[in-house]
């Protein structure tokens, strides 16, 4: 069994920065990401990261603000966001996935979720 427990959410102002921490307990996983759900809105991806290699993948909307990296020893993933923008408010979630070297954006091919954290961004 696996267990995603993310932290490091909060509210900014946009401009700011967060980090977002989801460390992960059990087995060997081959990837790990985030994806965000605003209110009102379906969950999109955000960012994901291989552990074999550090391979990353980025959403578009977030590429050149956000970065995704993780800490092997630590079995953390980090996703650091800067230049936080209104609409990047939501509650984002860590998911991990077992499939080998998978790092795209459709959540079905992930297997594990955390319970989200919240971010908002004041304008």
């Amino acid at each position: 069994q696996v267990q995603l427990v993310e932290s490091g959410g909060g509210l900014v102002q946009a401009g700011g920065s967060l980090r977002l921490s989801c460390v992960a307990s059990g087995r060997t996983l081959s990837s790990q990401g985030w994806f965000r759900q605003a209110p009102g809105k379906e969950r999109e991806f955000v960012a994901a990261i291989t552990w074999s290699d550090n391979t990353a993948n980025y959403a578009d909307s977030v590429k050149g603000r956000f970065t995704i990296s993780r800490d092997s020893a630590e079995k953390t993933v980090y996703l650091q966001m800067n230049s936080l923008k209104p609409e990047d408010t939501a509650v984002y979630y860590c998911a991990a996935a077992r499939r080998e070297y998978y790092i795209g954006s459709n959540d079905r091919a992930y297997d594990y979720w955390g319970q989200g954290t919240q971010v908002t961004v004041s304008s």
